[in-house]
């Protein structure tokens, strides 16, 4: 049978039909928030359904028999519950009771989306080899899921596993959960973004003025990449800083959980082998944290932006516990 995986983000949500070997037959995504207020995020959400809903039943002669949802922030898998997200001003939102009141009748399942991602990539994506990896996802902040002898690892009350909140500098930069100097905070796509822009004040004669045709607004997570790779001086300076930060906070993961790899996704990840060149080259100096220990393989994820969408729709085989709807 197909299945639905929905992958919520605070700007899209994108939704696909996925078959029992993970490939995705169709997918399309919505606007998470719409002009008018009166058309909410769970009306964008159940409009999305039922669209696939009915799309499935024009290019597939299977039925549908689960619908996964990645929603980002904390939730209660076993009450359906979207406790708290940031990013969609959820409180205690009940996410699979509001669906079925709206009619969908299809078993329906949550859980983070960072884990979304995490069981895509381990089912079919670059995990499929390891039974013990940790497979991160670099944006606007790091989530990270984590699998251990083939069991994804969410601790107590399902709210583990936040490895972006580990503290990498004492009283460092403010992060967005109200501490100071989480990995997140120095590691993520926003603080490259950061440091580009900081590095672009400081020289301007770097090569990354002409590539946002002079407008500091237009940087993105990409460019320090796209210009260190021409030999800009400044670009190579904000990539080994940001190297530097990213890698520390993977040797701190490496000791603490000690995983076959650790696999890495999201926008930064598409950098590829002049990002994973540099990260590996760093932890191996540096012998993972203390000697004689196993290597930890860092790698890029495969399945990109569909991993949160495939991992959505195989969660209800991944996972062990947790109420359909």
């Amino acid at each position: 049978m197909n299945r639905i995986g929905i992958d919520v983000g605070g700007t899209f949500i994108k939704g696909g039909i996925i078959d029992d070997k993970g490939n995705v037959l169709f997918s399309t995504k919505v606007q998470t928030f719409n002009d008018d207020e009166k058309i909410s995020v769970v009306d964008n959400l159940y409009n999305l359904i039922n669209y696939l809903i009915k799309k499935n039943k024009s290019i597939s002669d299977t039925f549908l028999s689960f619908i996964g949802l990645g929603i980002p922030g904390i939730v209660n898998r076993k009450k359906g519950l979207a406790e708290f997200s940031g990013n969609l001003s959820w409180n205690n939102v009940p996410i699979i009771g509001l669906l079925k009141d709206k009619g969908i009748t299809i078993p329906m399942k949550i859980c983070n989306d960072s884990r979304s991602a995490c069981i895509g990539e381990m089912m079919f994506g670059a995990g499929m080899q390891y039974k013990s990896a940790i497979v991160m996802t670099i944006g606007t902040g790091i989530g990270a899921g984590i699998v251990i002898n083939g069991k994804l690892f969410e601790g107590n009350g399902d709210k583990g596993g936040e490895v972006g909140h580990t503290l990498l500098m004492m009283n460092g930069e403010l992060c967005t959960c109200g501490r100071h100097g989480c990995f997140e905070a120095y590691a993520s796509a926003k603080a490259l973004i950061r440091y580009t822009k900081e590095e672009m004040l400081y020289n301007k004669n770097s090569l990354m003025w002409s590539h946002v045709y002079g407008n500091i607004e237009n940087v993105d997570g990409t460019l320090a990449f796209t210009c260190a790779k021409l030999n800009d001086k400044s670009a190579n300076k904000v990539i080994n800083k940001y190297v530097k930060y990213l890698s520390e906070g993977i040797l701190n993961i490496c000791n603490c959980f000690r995983p076959e790899a650790i696999i890495i996704g999201g926008g930064i990840s598409e950098t590829g082998d002049f990002l994973f060149k540099k990260i590996n080259e760093y932890i191996a100096k540096r012998d993972y944290g203390y000697k004689c220990t196993p290597k930890v393989n860092v790698i890029q994820a495969k399945l990109g932006n569909s991993a949160g969408m495939i991992g959505a729709a195989f969660m209800n085989e991944f996972l062990e516990d947790g109420e359909n709807g």
